[in-house]
């Protein structure tokens, strides 16, 4: 108990004193936001007409902001400003459905934490591409405003994820594939639902699950988010900055830099559920009837860590139907002076350890080597090695978290030079030096990488799934 408080006392210290000042975009609350209790018995239909309401009241709680003030001016609510040029508007901040002439399958695509479903718009046009219905869901908090996320709650997106999956499932004619998938916290819904699927007959078993860097166990510190921000309670301006784990410029036209104690709350709780569900299903059996999950995944995670998706999730999985596809660093030789050791020993363990799982590593053909080959080790232990073609971009130490779902040119993330729109260079392009403090963005976070120069290897893997799921005869 006396050592709770102090830790919530410390971090109330440090938030009043080290975090700076709150912006209108922290504190300011919207009220047309899905919720499950005020909204559950909304259909998908319901559920965009509440989005439209909701992005119509953002529209007229920004109109009241001074534009020329420097926090909101070339920022991510400066309407006119290149941030939203860059963006080509802000329609991908909801959600969003592609559909083909005639669909032969259907998908429901569930983005990240902080984030927009603009992060699924990549894997959402492979699919579209290959003749799929595809629904990407907004998840209630996101999109909006950062304040939003103070109060969104994990069965606020489970109720979301659920009413998605229903009107997607409906749309789906029997003899069809459904897909569902998902990014970094939506990872872990997508599992969430595939599992609960197994138990609950009014819930559309999913044929596969697709999941890019999913969240699915985060540290032991990311459980004291349950505890501190006990003050932001009391009605003190101040302590408003409690809640608030870091404030930072808002930039991105599609993420959240600002994150609030709640939202390290709300996904330490699903990847609980998550890891509860698993447990039950490698109990009672039903772990067996999961459909195939395929998950691409860098090897360097400082996001949700890649240790959880290996330990807690592929070891409980049965069979080589599931497949795990490992982004490895690179192993070049000019990168072993700045590459921490432990940076690559996921994968040397992974070679070791028995697996019943099918396991693709993209890596170096050879030590020193910048060429990159796919091999592909099955539970059997046999191995198959295919070259790319592709090698690694001279810099880069590995891929990240943020970087697997957008392709090298995204025009808002890319990181090849020349990428963006409107003349205006993409975030991940920008190329800012000079000393900390002298810039709204904190120069190190420009140099994580922010799109994925393997891209295409995921591209073709979904093809390849998706011509191999209709190729098989269904009732």
């Amino acid at each position: 108990m006396a050592l709770g408080l102090a830790v919530v006392f410390g971090f109330t210290l440090y938030a009043v004193g080290a975090l700076p000042p709150l912006e209108r975009w922290h504190t300011a609350r919207l009220h047309e936001e899905f919720t499950a209790f005020g909204q559950a018995d909304l259909d998908f239909d319901g559920y965009r007409r509440l989005e439209e309401r909701l992005f119509a009241e953002l529209e007229r709680t920004i109109a009241g902001w001074d534009r020329a003030t420097e926090s909101v001016k070339f920022g991510r609510f400066d309407k006119g400003g290149p941030l939203n040029r860059l963006a080509d508007g802000t329609r991908y901040n909801r959600s969003f459905r592609l559909t083909p002439a005639r669909p032969v399958g259907s998908a429901l695509l569930i983005h990240g934490l902080t984030d927009a479903p603009y992060s699924m718009k990549a894997l959402a046009d492979t699919l579209h591409a290959r003749g799929f219905e595809v629904t990407v869901l907004r998840l209630p908090g996101h999109g909006t405003l950062p304040s939003m996320m103070v109060r969104m709650s994990t069965r606020d997106w489970t109720a979301a994820v659920r009413m998605a999956a229903r009107d997607v499932a409906a749309r789906t004619p029997p003899g069809q594939p459904f897909y569902i998938g998902g990014y970094s916290t939506g990872g872990t819904l997508s599992m969430l639902y595939a599992l609960d699927a197994l138990e609950d007959g009014t819930l559309r078993k999913p044929d596969r699950v697709l999941l890019m860097s999913p969240a699915v166990a985060l540290t032991q510190v990311a459980r004291l988010a349950e505890i501190i921000d006990l003050f932001s309670v009391v009605p003190i301006p101040v302590l408003e900055k409690v809640r608030w784990q870091q404030v930072i410029a808002e930039y991105d036209p599609f993420k959240f830099n600002s994150f609030p104690v709640n939202a390290a709350r709300q996904v330490n709780r699903a990847t609980r559920s998550l890891s509860r569900s698993l447990a039950s299903a490698v109990e009672s059996g039903r772990i067996a009837q999961l459909p195939p999950v395929v998950t691409w995944q860098s090897a360097v995670d400082a996001s949700v860590g890649a240790t959880g998706v290996v330990d807690m999730l592929y070891a409980r999985l049965p069979d080589a139907r599931h497949r795990l596809v490992m982004f490895d660093v690179n192993r070049i030789a000019v990168m072993n002076g700045v590459q921490r050791p432990e940076a690559g020993a996921l994968i040397a363990r992974l070679h070791q350890m028995p697996r019943r799982y099918t396991l693709d590593i993209v890596s170096n053909a050879r030590t020193g080597d910048d060429r990159v080959d796919l091999e592909r080790t099955t539970p059997d232990g046999t191995r198959n090695t295919q070259e790319t073609g592709l090698s690694w971009p001279a810099g880069l130490v590995s891929l990240s978290h943020v970087a697997l779902p957008f392709p090298p040119d995204d025009p808002v993330y890319g990181f090849i030079p020349g990428s963006g729109r409107e003349g205006i260079p993409s975030i991940g392009s920008w190329l800012v030096r000079g000393e900390n403090g002298a810039t709204t963005i904190a120069l190190g976070s420009l140099t994580r990488l922010r799109s994925n120069p393997f891209w295409t290897l995921i591209q073709a893997d979904v093809d390849a799934l998706v011509r191999a799921d209709l190729a098989v005869p269904r009732r």
